[in-house]
C-alpha cells in the first residue's frame, strides 16, 4: 500500500484484546507495528533504575522472552508511573508512529498523549471478568488471584497523575467481551478502512 504516515493508535486496559487486534491490523494493512507495554515490561525487566533503563532502551530488548510474565506486567505499571521515564519513551514511540508506511502503536496513552493527531483511534475494552479470565488462560494460577491482579492494574492505570488510562474524545470504542478475536478484528478493519478511503 503507497501510505505515507498513517498512524493507528489502539488503546485499553489490560487482556482487552487490543493485542491481537493491533498485530491483525497490521499484518492485513501491511503496517509497521510497536507493542508499547513491551517498552514498560522491557524497562521494568531491566531492574536498577527506570530512568537509565528507558534511555538506553534498544529494539533487542522487546525481544526478551520473559516479558509477557504477570511478574513483568506489575514491573510495568509501576516504572510507568515515573514521569520522567513516559517522557524517555515519548520520543521512541512517536517516531515509530510516523513513519513511512503506516504504523499500528498499542498502549493505554496512545490515542490522548503519544499520538493525539493519529488518524485512527480504537479504544479496546471489555468486562474486568472477561479480561481476567483471557488472562488466566495466559498465564494459570487461580482465577482469582489474576482477577485481584487485573483490578489492581486497571486502578493504577486508571489513577496515576501522568498520562492515565482513558478513551480519547474522538476514539471509537470496541467492547470485545461478547466478541470473538475474529469479530473483534474484522470491526477494527472496517474503521480503519473507512479512514483510509476518506
Amino acid at each position: 500500500m503507497g501510505t505515507g504516515a498513517f498512524t493507528v493508535a489502539i488503546d485499553g486496559p489490560a487482556a482487552a484484546g487490543k493485542g491481537s487486534i493491533a498485530r491483525a491490523l497490521a499484518a492485513h494493512f501491511g503496517f509497521a507495528h510497536l507493542d508499547t507495554g513491551l517498552l514498560y515490561r522491557a524497562v521494568g525487566a531491566r531492574g536498577g533504575d527506570p530512568l537509565v533503563a528507558a534511555r538506553g532502551l534498544t529494539e533487542a530488548d522487546l525481544e526478551r522472552g520473559d516479558l509477557r510474565s504477570m511478574a513483568a506486567g506489575q514491573a510495568a505499571s509501576r516504572v510507568a508511573a515515573i514521569p520522567e521515564v513516559r517522557a524517555a519513551l515519548t520520543e521512541f514511540q512517536r517516531n515509530f508512529a510516523r513513519r513511512e508506511g503506516g504504523a499500528v502503536l498499542d498502549g493505554r496513552d496512545i490515542g490522548t498523549v503519544i499520538c493525539p493527531d493519529a488518524e485512527v483511534k480504537l479504544f479496546v475494552t471489555a468486562s474486568r471478568e472477561v479480561r481476567a479470565h483471557r488472562r488466566w488462560l495466559e498465564v494459570g494460577g487461580t482465577e482469582a488471584e489474576v482477577l485481584a491482579a487485573v483490578v489492581e492494574r486497571d486502578s493504577r492505570d486508571a489513577e496515576r497523575a501522568v498520562a492515565p488510562l482513558k478513551a480519547a474524545a474522538d476514539a471509537v470504542v470496541l467492547d470485545t467481551s461478547e466478541m470473538t478475536v475474529e469479530q473483534a478484528v474484522a470491526q477494527a478493519i472496517r474503521v480503519v478502512e473507512g479512514r483510509l478511503i476518506s
